[in-house]
């Protein structure tokens, strides 16, 4: 799917995400992370693997969250994006270093660290974008 130019603003405003995979007993996982944007893939960077690595390995589906600009009858305005995960090893210090610029600032070295370990980029392909805003459901 082709995410739309008001959804893509929200993701890459610097607002961080809630990103929601699903444990071994189904149970949500929820982490909060870093987006950017690769074509229509919200791309995020991993130094390590950890539980929302080895959710996605056993299942695929996310889903995350970002709040965004403006409200509606009192609520703020946000984005959710549904969608499926690949897992690819390396390439996460190149990521999170050109993210960094946005979520800490311009100038700012990411990660913080000698000789960093490859980690991991995890690519989500959308199958849905709602939530309130010009994206989703309004009132």
């Amino acid at each position: 799917m082709v995410i739309p130019d008001s959804a893509r603003a929200v993701i890459e405003s610097g607002r961080l995400a809630h990103l929601v995979t699903v444990n071994k007993d189904g149970s949500p996982h929820v982490t909060i992370v870093w987006v950017g944007l690769d074509g229509d893939e919200i791309v995020i960077g991993k130094l390590s693997s950890d539980q929302k690595v080895a959710n996605l390995r056993r299942d695929p589906r996310v889903s995350l969250s970002i709040e965004a600009e403006g409200d509606q009858h009192g609520m703020q305005n946000y984005l959710v994006v549904e969608g499926t995960a690949a897992v690819t090893e390396g390439g996460a210090p190149e990521l999170l270093g050109e993210l960094a610029q946005r979520y800490i600032g311009p100038g700012a070295v990411f990660p913080p660290m000698d000789d960093p370990p490859a980690g991991f980029v995890i690519r989500v392909t959308p199958t849905r974008v709602r939530g309130m805003g010009p994206w989703g459901t309004q009132f």
